[in-house]
C-alpha cells in the first residue's frame, strides 16, 4: 500500500499521456507539445529579412506583434515545398517571443500514452536527431516529436 495521497494517483494518470499538435512536412508526421502551441494560421503575408539565415523565411505581423517565421522544411534540409502547395503555420512561444513555423499541414491534437514514447532511433537522420526529442510508433507511421528550443537554435547552428 502506498503512503501517497489519493491526489497523486490523479496526477500520475494525467501524466500517463502526452498531448501533441501534429503536423506534416514532406509526408512525415511530426508533433509539438500542445502547451507550446499558441496559434495555427493559414498562409500569411511574410516580409523577407535581408541576410537572415536560410531557415528564416521572414517576419509577419500577428495581431500587432512581429513574429519570426521559420521554414521547417529548410531547417530539416528537405526539398522546397512545391509552388502549388499551400502552407500553414504553427505559432509557438520560446523565450518570451513568438515564432511561426511554416509546415505543409496541421493535423489534430493527439493524446498518446507516455509509456509508448521512445528515444530517437539510431537510424534517424542526424539533422533530425538534433531537433527531435523522441518518437512514437503509430499504426502506420512514425511520429517524430520536435524539440522547439533546439529547432529554433539557428544562430548556434550557423556558428557550428
Amino acid at each position: 500500500m502506498s503512503d501517497r495521497p489519493a491526489t497523486d494517483a490523479v496526477a500520475t494518470t494525467e501524466a500517463a499521456h502526452a498531448e501533441f499538435v501534429t503536423l506534416t512536412i514532406a509526408d512525415q508526421l511530426f508533433g509539438i507539445p500542445v502547451l507550446q502551441v499558441q496559434d495555427v494560421l493559414g498562409p500569411q503575408r511574410i516580409t523577407r529579412v535581408p541576410s537572415a539565415p536560410s531557415e528564416v523565411a521572414g517576419l509577419l505581423n500577428l495581431r500587432g506583434r512581429i513574429v519570426t517565421v521559420i521554414d521547417v522544411r529548410t531547417r530539416l534540409a528537405l526539398p522546397p515545398r512545391p509552388s502549388d502547395m499551400r502552407s500553414m503555420s504553427v505559432v509557438v512561444g520560446y523565450k518570451d517571443e513568438f515564432y511561426s513555423l511554416i509546415v505543409d499541414k496541421v493535423g489534430e491534437v493527439m493524446s498518446l500514452p507516455s509509456a509508448d514514447y521512445e528515444r530517437n532511433p539510431a537510424t534517424l537522420d542526424p539533422r533530425w536527431n538534433e531537433i527531435a526529442d523522441g518518437i512514437y510508433r503509430l499504426k502506420d507511421m512514425l511520429l517524430v516529436i520536435l524539440n522547439v528550443a533546439r529547432l529554433l537554435q539557428l544562430d548556434e547552428k550557423a556558428a557550428a
